[in-house]
């Protein structure tokens, strides 16, 4: 299940250094420090406000960075345009996810890189639809099915089904699990960990705590488009609740307390 042109499990893949991001008077993002590693998933959490879209967007290359440095393999890169940075090997599903509904499976996973474009090869297509989806375990009924009929959950596997196709080495996913039933969320979570198994570094910006968990091996906090603190999913609500929002004193960290007190109450 390995994926030949992936790095090696714990290499650096990304490091980002100082990045800076101002939209005039603005300043989205300031002095940014990231690092993502090869078979590893990083969990993106903030306000909104924070800066967790900018910073996927100038990792996409939507957004230029007016500072800072972003290296890539041990390389400085300079990512210009979402072309730039999906030929160097970092793919992005944004939360409208970009599918085609009136298309089936097939169709939108190769779109824009269909095979014998002049003479479409569909059955070499469907086979590789089929393979790469047996590899991630997928619940998709057909390959042949419209897009329109599937979930929510089988249409975020799609997307990022068709972003595996290029051979990334980094997945980014922007509130994968947003507007999911219970059951969808956790399809989509065992797809996460399958992606990170093949080898891949992978982002994610969710709101929910619960989702980010369940598959994140580091928790990077946001606040104001700073760096807010670097955290594990061992990390009391608490602690992350006052990293995103600046404030110690709120519903999470009184349960907190009132919880730690009848603990106390309860040993004497």
């Amino acid at each position: 299940m390995a994926n030949p042109s992936s790095a090696q499990k714990g290499e650096r893949i990304l490091s980002l250094r100082g990045v800076s991001k101002k939209f005039g008077a603005v300043s989205a993002l300031t002095d940014i420090d990231l690092d993502v590693h090869a078979g590893e998933v990083v969990a993106l959490v903030g306000d909104n406000g924070a800066g967790k879209s900018t910073l996927v967007k100038v990792l996409a290359g939507v957004h230029e960075p007016t500072g800072g440095t972003v290296e890539y393999m041990g390389k400085q890169v300079r990512l210009d345009s979402p072309a730039a940075a999906l030929n160097m090997g970092i793919a992005t599903v944004f939360q409208d996810l970009a599918l085609c509904e009136n298309l089936d499976v097939v169709a939108n996973l190769f779109l824009g890189h269909e095979i014998s474009p002049w003479r479409l090869d569909e059955v070499q297509m469907e086979v590789r639809a089929w393979t790469l989806l047996k590899e991630l375990a997928a619940r998709i009924p057909s390959v042949r099915e419209p897009v329109a009929s599937l979930s929510g959950g089988q249409r975020q596997t799609v997307a990022i089904a068709r972003s595996l196709l290029l051979d990334p080495r980094i997945i980014m996913l922007d509130e994968p699990t947003a507007a999911l039933g219970v059951a969808q969320t956790a399809e989509v979570l065992n797809l996460i960990e399958r992606v990170r198994d093949r080898g891949l570094g992978v982002i994610i910006i969710s709101h929910n705590m619960e989702d980010v968990r369940a598959v994140a091996d580091r928790i990077v906090v946001l606040r104001l488009g700073r760096n807010n603190g670097v955290f594990t999913p061992e990390t009391s609500n608490h602690d992350l609740v006052a990293a995103i929002t600046g404030a110690t004193d709120n519903s999470v960290s009184r349960r907190h307390d009132r919880l730690q007190t009848e603990a106390r109450e309860e040993a004497v």
